[in-house]
């Protein structure tokens, strides 16, 4: 893919152009083109419609709503927009562009249908926004930039992102004290569960449908091994199995952009959001029953969960080497770049480090948990912009092996064997983990950003001031 982007960016911008991977920080005065007249409706169409494209994109990737606005904005503002009205929400991007009392506003919007996990186009779109800045790209060809990163195809084949998906259950199963054999047995169950859910999408089914097609396999590995190995004193914990599964099922929704939408002033993205989490995990949560009442038929019974022994401090170890492998295979799965894999790894493994210690000294979970949150968020967003890549991909990956995937099992095993008292406190501790991580990482991505933030060319600012000293002659 990223070969892909560099020889249509060569085609656009010509090879006697620099671009953002040649060109010496500080070397081009950065300035819009030209103040927009605001008679020429199609020169402001166009560059409303490129801010939109890259809204778009960036919502796309599970970009907070406030984040979305603000680089719809700055890209507008480079052009010379500045009297603009932008409104972000769940799948809508849209911006409109005042053009005094005596002329009309002009609107331009982009919807969001669907939402994938392509890291490699979330960064390319961060690139093409600090080439806007840098080289003063026009308008024109800033929209065959965004053509051809949205048309690049992924940068690696998709049995490799499968593969990954693997290896990411694989971590965290390593990650809840589980042996090798319960990990490949993991690994082998959501690689299933990927594959299954690619065909379902291919004919068009609900995304609901396949969250409850993979709760369902999710159990079928874990119940057929816990019978096989059931008389041969060999402890296999089908739990680990399953939360491994739900874990990997989860890990692409927009959890943290939910929280971060409602911490950061957006109710109305968020609620669209969480909703979207909530019905979703309750898809998961109905597959997983179906798979437990139906084994239950053949006489597989899955053995208590208090069974799992508690997690001491000999398991850290452990919990460090699986947090790593999962975030690395999340970021893999998701087809991010190979120079963002080691920030996310060391995010996951810090994390699962600081959550295992703090675990072996306290027994307040959600204080474990948003604790190595914020420190997933404050050091990966500086090593994020170290290794050019968004601070959201090293935050997610970061946090992804803490998802509350063995919470969620605990509450539905509990509602589903009449104990409504325990399995509804487990259901809130699930729920409260996800808050916990998901504000953690905005709060860590917030202190970031105030201690390194990006360095703004002083051409910029000169160059906004001026255009705003033209109009008002």
């Amino acid at each position: 893919m990223r070969e892909y982007i560099r020889r249509g960016l060569n085609k656009i911008l010509g090879p006697a152009r620099a671009t953002i991977d040649t060109i010496e920080p500080g070397s081009i005065v950065v300035a819009p083109r030209k103040p927009i007249d605001l008679h020429d409706e199609a020169g402001i169409t166009e560059v409303l419609d490129l801010a939109a494209r890259i809204g778009a994109v960036l919502l796309d990737a599970g970009t907070g709503a406030i984040d979305t606005r603000d680089q719809v904005q700055f890209v507008a503002g480079i052009y010379g927009l500045e009297d603009v009205d932008i409104d972000v929400t769940f799948n809508t991007v849209l911006i409109c562009a005042r053009r005094g009392s005596t002329l009309p506003p002009i609107t331009a919007s982009r919807t969001v249908n669907y939402r994938s996990l392509d890291f490699t186009r979330l960064a390319e779109i961060d690139r093409l926004v600090r080439r806007i800045r840098r080289l003063a790209i026009t308008p024109t060809s800033a929209h065959r930039i965004v053509d051809v990163i949205v048309e690049a195809p992924h940068p690696y084949p998709r049995w490799i992102s499968t593969l990954a998906w693997g290896l990411m259950a694989y971590g965290v199963a390593i990650f809840l004290a589980a042996d090798w054999l319960v990990g490949l047995t993991a690994f082998a169950s959501s690689v299933a569960i990927v594959v299954v859910n690619r065909r379902l999408n291919r004919i068009g089914t609900p995304i609901f449908f396949q969250q409850i097609a993979g709760g369902f396999i999710a159990v079928i590995p874990a119940a057929v091994l816990f019978r096989v190995l059931q008389n041969t004193g060999i402890a296999v914990y089908p739990s680990q199995i399953i939360a491994a599964g739900i874990i990997v099922l989860l890990s692409g929704l927009t959890l943290v952009g939910a929280v971060q939408d409602a911490i950061t002033g957006a109710p109305i993205t968020a609620m669209a959001r969480f909703t979207e989490v909530v019905v979703m995990t309750g898809g998961i949560l109905i597959g997983v029953a179906l798979a437990v009442r139906g084994v239950g038929l053949f006489g597989i019974y899955l053995p208590e969960l208090t069974t799992i022994p508690p997690f001491g401090a000999s398991d850290l170890p452990a919990r460090i080497l699986g947090g790593a492998i999962a975030s690395g295979g999340f970021l893999a799965a998701s087809y991010a770049e190979r120079r963002a894999l080691p920030a996310a790894i060391g995010a996951g493994a810090l994390g699962a480090a600081v959550q295992g210690v703090m675990v072996v000294y306290t027994t307040t979970p959600l204080v474990t948990y948003a604790v190595a949150a914020v420190t997933v968020g404050l050091i990966g967003g500086v090593a994020a912009r170290r290794a050019l890549t968004p601070p959201l991909v090293i935050a997610i990956a970061g946090i992804t092996p803490m998802l509350p995937g063995m919470a969620i099992y605990r509450g539905m095993y509990g509602l589903m064997n009449d104990d409504p008292t325990r399995g509804g406190a487990e259901m809130a501790t699930a729920f409260g983990i996800g808050c916990a991580l998901a504000a953690g990482v905005t709060l860590g991505e917030f202190i970031a950003r105030r201690l390194r933030r990006p360095k703004i060319p002083p051409a910029l600012p000169q160059a906004l001031r001026s255009v705003r000293d033209i109009r008002r002659r």
